[in-house]
């Protein structure tokens, strides 16, 4: 059988047309039939309300006689950060070789919390990193672990409740101990006086005594360089414990020419989320707060101005739309699958600039070292019609004015009053401080890594027993983990159950059967011991304000002999002021605890500075809690008793 799709003679087939399907072209052009083009000239669409939303769109509906710009000429006052201060200590020059979020956070490594030995790991590592140091000196490996070894303490007392209440921790010291050496006993030897040496304590030879001083001071270099901590022994300055959250200043030679011997100053009262940038600071108004000169009289002078003439190039962004008819955007950005909430306003902002504005906007790029301010003193632009233009900062005026449009600015701290004419509109004569257009560039690193939180500590008010509690979540083991603040508890109230005397506990038993009584009386409920009171007291030198003291719990143990203990916190975020030389009172104004509560916690952080050195610290974060909660704290009870049988 024949197949009737085979074409035996192909040119005859295409000119007899024969298969429609096969078809040739020599010239591909539209062919009118018609000498009206009206209609082809209307640019008909079906759905007119595209069109309209179209012309919207391209800003079709607004008329003006503005040229687009075609060049400008720019003058920029450039200075540099060269004061820190930390809290209210006394400021120093800035460190522009470390990360400004380790400046600010660092807090000192815990090696001791109260009398108990804590940080484990950390401890072996220090210890492994001198006996190292030994290798190339002498065989004083065992002397050394013999010295400073690590220990065991005694689980027949109950001050050793710390390490020996929770089977894990104290596996880990049993392993360690005999075997390994406490490399921060040492570190903290050394480091309570520099007159002291290693080998104290220690039968070294004479001949090596050079060399391992030589040693201990590599060894305290690379201790220090490990972690970053505050200069000082003490704790951060920057870190306010009443407030739960830093406060730090920075200062710059102003840059601006007409006050060319001030400074400006840049304060954060209240800094606690962890995303260091220009928004965490406020300015000072003025030459207000200076930090003074730099120390260094030798460094140069930070100051210095820019002066370019350049294209503006307009903005653009994948997906945006374009403003000539018919062209289609590409579906890099799909604006239909954003779907904002009716309060956020943001979004909704950022919508309205892409698919309106965007083709309103012009880069003109300005490169600038990191630490460094900027401001503005000029900007001409000419436009394609040879007009020139002398733009002023969008957000000049007053700081406070609700109104004024702001981008990347600071705002002016403490609201430093200046005189304002009166404003009949707004029927009030109200003063405020200046805004201030100088851009910050803060030496923040790009990215930071954060580990698990070593210490979490939820503060919550308890409406029913009129007080606030600070639970500590997690809490810092003795072996240098994170350790649940609940199981920590309810193993150390085990631990003191295991001591109470079983003799005074069985005839306080029988006593208390000898009557035939169905309730018993109980003068205060039990709360877990990670449950930290802080009870309301009046704020000194004021009849109104009240502040929120920390107190203790009873550790109170039916049959007892001893007296009741009180219960202290084990996070050092709680034990400020606790492990003084003379304990001092830790007080947290109330208005630090909302009604939602708060959540802080800390942890350990690493980053990269721009050099490449890896910064190591511990920093602490605050958060707003879950609401309020119930410690079933409850006094003067009366108990049911269980039948007898």
């Amino acid at each position: 059988m024949p197949d009737v799709f085979a074409i035996a003679d192909l040119p005859k087939a295409l000119e007899a047309r024969l298969f429609p399907t096969i078809t040739t072209w020599n010239r591909v052009e539209g062919r009118p039939r018609t000498v009206d083009f009206d209609r082809a000239l209307r640019a008909e669409v079906r759905d007119a309300l595209w069109m309209l939303t179209r012309q919207w769109q391209t800003g079709e509906f607004n008329g003006d006689d503005a040229g687009s710009p075609a060049s400008m000429r720019a003058s920029i006052a450039t200075t540099r950060l060269t004061r820190y201060r930390a809290g209210n200590s006394a400021p120093r020059d800035f460190d522009g070789e470390v990360p400004f979020e380790t400046q600010v956070e660092r807090r000192p490594v815990q090696y001791t919390i109260g009398a108990d030995k804590v940080a484990l790991n950390l401890r072996l590592l220090l210890g492994r990193r001198w006996l190292r140091h030994m290798q190339g000196i002498g065989d004083y490996g065992e002397l050394f672990t013999a010295r400073y070894s690590i220990e065991i303490p005694d689980a027949n007392r109950r001050e050793a409740a710390a390490v020996c209440a929770h089977g894990e921790v104290m596996q880990a010291f049993a392993a360690a101990a005999g075997r390994a050496m406490d490399g921060a006993a040492l570190y903290q030897y050394l480091k309570g006086n520099p007159a002291r040496h290693a080998y104290d304590g220690v039968a070294v030879l004479t001949a090596h005594r050079l060399a391992i001083d030589a040693a201990a001071a590599k060894f305290m270099a690379w201790a220090e360089g490990i972690f970053n901590q505050p200069p000082a022994p003490a704790d951060n300055p920057a870190w306010n414990p009443a407030r739960l959250e830093y406060r730090f200043a920075c200062s710059a030679p102003d840059p601006d020419p007409a006050n060319a011997g001030g400074e400006k100053t840049y304060v954060a009262d209240e800094f606690y989320h962890g995303a260091l940038d220009w928004y965490s600071l406020d300015v000072v108004p003025g030459n207000g707060d200076p930090l003074g000169p730099a120390d260094d009289t030798t460094a140069p002078d930070p100051r210095g101005s820019i002066t370019r003439s350049m294209l503006p190039v307009p903005l653009t962004y994948p997906g945006m739309p374009h403003a000539r008819w018919w062209t289609i955007e590409d579906s890099k950005t799909n604006f239909g699958a954003i779907k904002p909430d009716t309060t956020d306003l943001a979004k909704l902002l950022l919508i309205e600039f892409g698919l309106v504005y965007s083709n309103d906007w012009f880069i003109i790029p300005f490169t600038l070292p990191a630490g460094g301010i900027a401001k503005m003193q000029a900007l001409v632009v000419t436009d394609v019609f040879g007009d020139r233009y002398w733009i002023d900062p969008a957000g000049a005026g007053a700081d406070s004015d609700w109104q004024r449009w702001s981008f990347l600015t600071v705002s002016a701290a403490g609201r430093a009053p200046v005189p304002r004419a009166f404003d009949p509109a707004r029927r009030d004569r109200s003063t405020s401080a200046p805004a201030d257009s100088a851009l910050l560039f803060l030496p923040t690193a790009p990215k930071v890594q954060e580990a698990a939180p070593h210490e979490d500590v939820r503060v919550m008010r308890d409406e029913m027993a009129n007080m606030v509690w600070a639970i500590e979540k997690v809490i810092p083991a003795p072996d240098g983990r994170g350790r649940s603040g609940d199981v920590a508890a309810r193993d150390t109230r085990a631990f003191h159950e295991r001591f109470v005397n079983a003799q005074a506990s069985g005839t306080l038993t029988s006593a208390l059967l000898e009557n035939d009584a169905r309730v018993r009386y109980d003068l205060m409920s039990t709360v877990p011991e990670n449950w930290i009171p802080f009870l309301s007291v009046r704020a000194q030198g004021s009849n109104r304000a009240m502040e929120l003291q920390r107190a203790s719990t009873l550790r109170n143990i039916e049959g007892d002999s001893l007296a009741a203990a009180k219960v202290k916190p084990r996070t050092s975020l709680l034990r400020a002021g606790l492990d003084q030389p003379t304990p001092a009172a830790y007080l947290v104004p109330e208005e630090e605890v909302p009604r939602a509560g708060i959540v802080v916690t800390q942890s350990w952080q690493r980053t990269r500075g721009e050099d490449g050195r890896v910064h190591t610290w511990i920093g602490v974060r605050k958060r707003v809690g879950r609401g309020e909660g119930s410690s079933g704290l409850a006094f003067d009870r009366l108990i049911d008793l269980p039948p007898r049988v």
